[in-house]
């Protein structure tokens, strides 16, 4: 009987031994899975924060629209975005009247003292042609945009590859969906070849301002994102990326937004409230936001307003549409 309680009792101190050491190994355990929890949610917390909303600029073609009635000053546009409540401004280089320094001073004191970027400057260009002169002057006219924008604080400026000029007019162009024939006795290769000569001549003065330039999907050979990525394959510079115009795709135009977005340094918006001036596009505005959200997109979204609406309306109704779905 006695030796019977000592086996007990050596059994009964070993049981509770290892039920303490039991105890204790759960208890660690569980701090470990907690504190792998914890980690676990800090981390999902960190790469689910909220995002930033992409900044929505407004171009000063979206007031004038080549229309005789309502070409406004730089100025003037600045004044209307701030009152309207934009985050920036991009400037139709055609539209400046005086390119002069003080004037270009003035411009950015200006938006500085309304609360807005200037973003971006839209250049116009060709490099299309078999002249080696007229391709010289189009070098030349791109450099001192550069220039321009470096003076007036733009990070970036809209370039175009051009375009045969085989179509008698733009609205004959339009017509024809863009698309135009090439000049008799040449081919796409030479004229890629003669726009990649250009750019490339272009990129040491973009380096030097630090001002990127955008190869917008803007007819001729940059009519497709095809188009645009040969060239910037081809040319393969930091100082030339994409800007996406979601209103020059006239056909499979989300594919290509997709194509381009990787690319991309700038977007412009088009909207065509009261119906557009050449043609108006269905775009839904919350697949092209998923299409850049996709490839962490965070610049600007700059309005080109386009329809036969007032401006005094229309561009109010683009801004807070943009808002909702770059939000």
């Amino acid at each position: 009987m006695g030796e019977r309680n000592e086996q007990c009792g050596a059994a009964s101190g070993l049981s509770r031994r290892a039920f303490v050491a039991a105890g204790a190994a759960a208890l660690a355990a569980g701090a470990a899975s907690g504190r792998a929890v914890a980690e676990d949610r800090a981390t999902a917390s960190a790469t689910t924060k909220p995002r930033r909303p992409n900044p929505i600029a407004v171009s000063t073609y979206s007031y004038w629209r080549y229309r005789a009635d309502s070409k406004l000053t730089i100025e003037q546009c600045i004044d209307l975005a701030s009152e309207t409540g934009f985050d920036a401004v991009e400037i139709l280089h055609v539209q400046m009247q005086d390119q002069s320094n003080a004037t270009l001073q003035r411009i950015k004191q200006r938006a500085f003292r309304g609360g807005m970027d200037l973003c971006g400057l839209s250049t116009h260009q060709t490099f299309v042609s078999p002249d080696a002169k007229v391709r010289q002057e189009n070098v030349e006219h791109t450099i001192k945009c550069i220039e321009l924008a470096y003076a007036l604080g733009i990070p970036t400026i809209r370039v175009n590859t051009g375009r045969w000029g085989t179509s008698r007019n733009f609205d004959h162009l339009m017509e024809n969906k863009g698309i135009e024939p090439r000049l008799e006795g040449y081919t796409d290769d030479d004229g890629f070849g003669w726009v990649r000569e250009g750019l490339e001549k272009c990129l040491p003065t973009a380096e030097k301002c630090g001002v990127v330039l955008g190869l917008e999907n803007h007819w001729g050979l940059g009519r497709t994102a095809d188009g645009v990525l040969r060239v910037l394959r081809e040319v393969d510079s930091p100082w030339l990326k994409a800007t996406l115009d979601t209103g020059n795709f006239l056909e499979n135009q989300y594919a290509q937004y997709q194509q381009m977005a990787p690319e991309t340094v700038y977007v412009q918006a088009k909207t065509y409230y009261g119906g557009g001036t050449w043609y108006s596009l269905d775009i839904d505005y919350d697949r092209v936001a998923k299409v850049l959200r996709d490839v962490d997109y965070r610049g600007y979204i700059s309005l080109e307003f386009e329809g036969q609406e007032a401006h005094e309306t229309a561009i109010p109704k683009s801004l807070a549409m943009l808002r909702k779905a770059f939000a």
